[in-house]
């Protein structure tokens, strides 16, 4: 079993703490306390609780930019691109789930400048979905008339309200609810041309049972 380091151990009971008691009820002193570590060695790792915050929240759209990146360049059309972005973006609330709540229920608390780096990273994380969005509209695959940016956001939108919902002990999978949002993001903006191509994407990604796309 690899040994975990100081500042993992730092971020783990910092995202139980948070989801505790708040970020503004939990202090240095008693995340240290918790891990038996000392406040210079917090202090080593994080330049403050703030810097501790934006870490948290780092992890998580740093994953989603990798594979999303990934994703884009594994694949070569609009819509394999797409589906796989998705199923990243999705992917990320079962796999940091803690990070995810833990920040955006206290992300007010961040200062202007880490807030300014994250906006930036978003930013990134949005420009290479919209930019699928738009080949996928130039090669006529998704509809040209919705326009990219809302579309984009719009995606954006739908699945980050998971971590308000989702619970790993539910009744669906992550895959089952992936399956789903993929299902309506296709739906909604896939033309005539493209309809074989997404059908069969969708068999390929769920086997086991027909969706809702490919019944219609």
């Amino acid at each position: 079993m690899v040994k975990k380091t100081l500042k993992q151990r730092i971020v783990e009971a910092s995202l139980i703490l948070f989801q505790q008691d708040g970020y503004h009820g939990v202090t240095v002193d008693r995340i240290v306390e918790y891990i038996g570590a000392s406040k210079g060695g917090f202090y080593h790792n994080f330049k403050s609780k703030d810097e501790l915050l934006y870490e948290i929240h780092d992890v998580f759209i740093s994953y989603v930019i990798k594979k999303s990146q990934q994703a884009y360049d594994q694949y070569d059309t609009p819509i394999t691109r797409l589906c796989a972005m998705v199923q990243t973006l999705t992917e990320v609330f079962d796999v940091y789930q803690a990070h995810i709540t833990v920040f955006y229920e206290e992300s007010d608390s961040l200062s202007e400048v880490y807030s300014e780096l994250i906006h930036k990273k978003r930013n990134q994380y949005r420009n290479i979905l919209q930019k699928v969005i738009v080949e996928g509209q130039e090669t006529n695959d998704f509809r040209a008339e919705l326009p990219s940016t809302i579309v984009t956001m719009a995606i954006v939108g739908m699945i980050n309200w998971t971590y308000k919902w989702y619970k790993q002990t539910g009744p669906l999978t992550m895959k089952e609810i992936t399956e789903v949002f993929t299902d309506m993001i296709l739906r909604s903006i896939v033309t005539e041309q493209a309809r074989e191509e997404a059908t069969q994407f969708m068999l390929m990604m769920k086997p086991a049972r027909e969706t809702g796309f490919i019944n219609q």
